[in-house]
């Protein structure tokens, strides 16, 4: 395992006892509304720390880039941390078990080690770029379905901002008519990390922040699938808007979904 790597599954699981312990009283919860629909609790800001301090330690001189504290560190770093401390927090003060801590760690702008850690199933998800995608130290691949009418794809409503949901909805209307079923669990980090392991054939979403798609895009190119924007780039980092699957239902996929946005949404 690549040092790097290694450190941000230390990371990882530290932030995930943090909130396995936390899973056990969550009525508890302190839980503060960032926007609407959107929350934060005491329980990401501590598993946040925890990585940091991890990732301090071991890496001084890297930038770090996480959900709660924003950025810190040199700016002009060559390597920088994308950290979500706990993506699925909604879910997680439900009780809803679907929820993950995502680490990538970026050097010049390009990806090169993932963590998805998913505490509740105690599943590691990690990838070093171009050493092959792994979940529990054992070799993932995406999907082997061929036809977009026998998959299962994932997705993530607008819940935040509502200027796409009637393009939202064409493209979920479509798209159930011509799948096996489309499914929204409410962890992007997670539905990525399907995508990787074969859980799910595709995914696609706007409006996504770096750290909900950083570690997972990585899972799923170093699987064997594919990634990209809107227009079929890869600038999903600074768009937001993000389309994967396996190889043979990511075509079909971007061709619904490209056939339904508007010049309003950004690739």
């Amino acid at each position: 395992m690549h040092p790097a790597l290694n450190i941000a599954v230390k990371a990882a699981r530290r932030a995930g006892q943090i909130i396995s312990r936390a899973s056990l009283d969550v009525d508890l919860l302190k839980v503060t509304t960032k926007r609407q629909s959107d929350f934060v609790t005491e329980v990401d800001k501590a598993a946040e720390a925890a990585i940091i301090e991890v990732l301090r330690e071991a890496y001084p001189n890297h930038s770090i880039l996480a959900e709660e504290s924003g950025a810190s560190g040199p700016s002009q770093a060559e390597y920088q941390w994308i950290i979500d401390p706990l993506d699925g927090t909604t879910n997680f003060i439900h009780g809803f078990p679907q929820y993950a801590v995502s680490i990538a760690l970026a050097h010049n702008g390009n990806v090169t080690q993932a963590v998805v850690y998913d505490p509740e199933r105690n599943e590691l998800f990690t990838a070093s770029k171009g050493r092959g995608a792994f979940l529990n130290d054992r070799r993932i691949r995406v999907s082997k379905r061929i036809k977009l009418e026998g998959a299962l794809i994932g997705t993530g409503f607008p819940f935040r901002v509502l200027d796409h949901v009637d393009t939202y909805l064409a493209i979920f209307k479509e798209l159930t008519g011509k799948t096996a079923g489309m499914r929204r669990p409410g962890a992007a980090a997670l539905d990525l990390a399907w995508v990787a392991c074969g859980r799910l054939d595709g995914f696609w979403e706007f409006g996504l922040s770096p750290w909900d798609m950083a570690a997972g895009t990585l899972l799923i190119t170093e699987a064997g699938g594919l990634v990209s924007d809107l227009a079929g780039e890869s600038k999903y980092l600074d768009s937001g808007n993000l389309v994967a699957g396996s190889p043979k239902i990511f075509s079909p996929l971007m061709q619904v979904i490209q056939s339904h946005k508007t010049p309003a949404l950004p690739a």
